[in-house]
């Protein structure tokens, strides 16, 4: 049996020599890196020239790099906005719309307290109101005209005490509960009050037509002096209305006196304030007779076969 050849197979010898040639360039590679490992570790700023220059040269790729990188990234910003925009629009929207109306309600705040403060300073030094409420419904449409306010005998309310806005002469208590009262307005049917043009003496009662309006009736009949326009105020007879408060503006004139529309509107007015009675006395003077009449009539009538 032959003894096995020692060459390999499809190994020559100009293979043999490249691989040679593989074997001393590693070892000079390795001998040139053990070379400048030592001169960077020895001194460390030998190749700073050399470091500087391929920085240089890798300086464009970095920066092609970084600005494809932040645009990319400003792109994904982009699309994210885009798609959370409408979430976000719609979030604006219903804050602004509670800021609307977080501001409509303190407007409304605003004018109620003026209107508060107001009535608060409408009372001369020695008159104050007995109290001041709102008024919380009035009648249905007829001739009768009621309003109903927000305190009663718990807070120091009568029956005959005037009730009036800012503006002027709204009406005068009528009934009294604990914590509500009923209110007799201007313009009911039954309502009948002394009242002067407020420019000279020209005296006049202002009557209720239940429409909304009054009849100013002139007490002295002949020349109708009025005008449209003309502004009547309390006279102070009665002994109910302190005298000088507006009551109502001509806007119609009549051969015995005028139609005229109320200057202060219930249905206008949110807060009201009650009044003492001007004078006391003399609605209890001109009310004892009254009552005395029907007492006599009771016992005539007792009397009687």
């Amino acid at each position: 049996m032959a003894p096995p050849s020692k060459r390999r197979s499809g190994h020559s010898r100009r293979a043999q020599y490249g691989q040679f040639t593989g074997y001393v360039i590693a070892a000079i590679g390795a001998l040139i890196g053990a070379v400048l490992l030592g001169i960077s570790l020895f001194s460390p700023n030998a190749f700073s020239s050399l470091r500087g220059a391929a920085t240089d040269v890798a300086s464009p790729a970095g920066e092609a790099s970084a600005v494809a990188r932040s645009e990319s990234q400003g792109l994904i910003e982009s699309i994210q906005g885009y798609l959370q925009a409408g979430s976000q629009n719609a979030a604006l929207k219903e804050e602004v719309e509670l800021a609307r109306i977080r501001l409509e309600e303190a407007k409304a705040l605003a004018q109620e307290n003026a209107r508060l403060k107001t009535l608060l300073e409408i009372r001369d030094d020695e008159v104050q109101p007995v109290a001041v409420a709102r008024l919380v419904g009035s009648s249905a449409a007829s001739s009768r005209r009621f309003a109903y306010l927000a305190a009663g005998r718990n807070d120091g309310v009568q029956a005959g005490m005037p009730v009036r806005s800012p503006r002027g002469v709204v009406g005068r208590v009528l009934e009294v509960a604990a914590n509500t009262s009923r209110v007799l307005l201007l313009t009911d049917s039954e309502s009948v009050l002394p009242v002067r043009r407020a420019q000279d003496e020209v005296v006049a009662f202002a009557e209720g037509r239940g429409d909304g309006r009054i009849d100013i009736r002139l007490i002295n009949l002949g020349i109708n002096p009025l005008e449209q326009g003309d502004v009547f105020v309390t006279s102070g007879a009665g002994g109910f209305y302190r005298p000088g408060i507006a009551v109502a503006i001509v806007s119609e004139v009549t051969d015995d006196g005028a139609i005229a529309r109320i200057i202060s509107d219930p249905a206008a007015t949110d807060f009201v304030a009650v009044e003492p009675i001007f004078q006391p006395e003399a609605v209890e003077s001109a009310a004892t007779p009254i009552e005395e009449s029907l007492g006599d009539g009771d016992n005539a009538g007792e009397g009687a076969p």
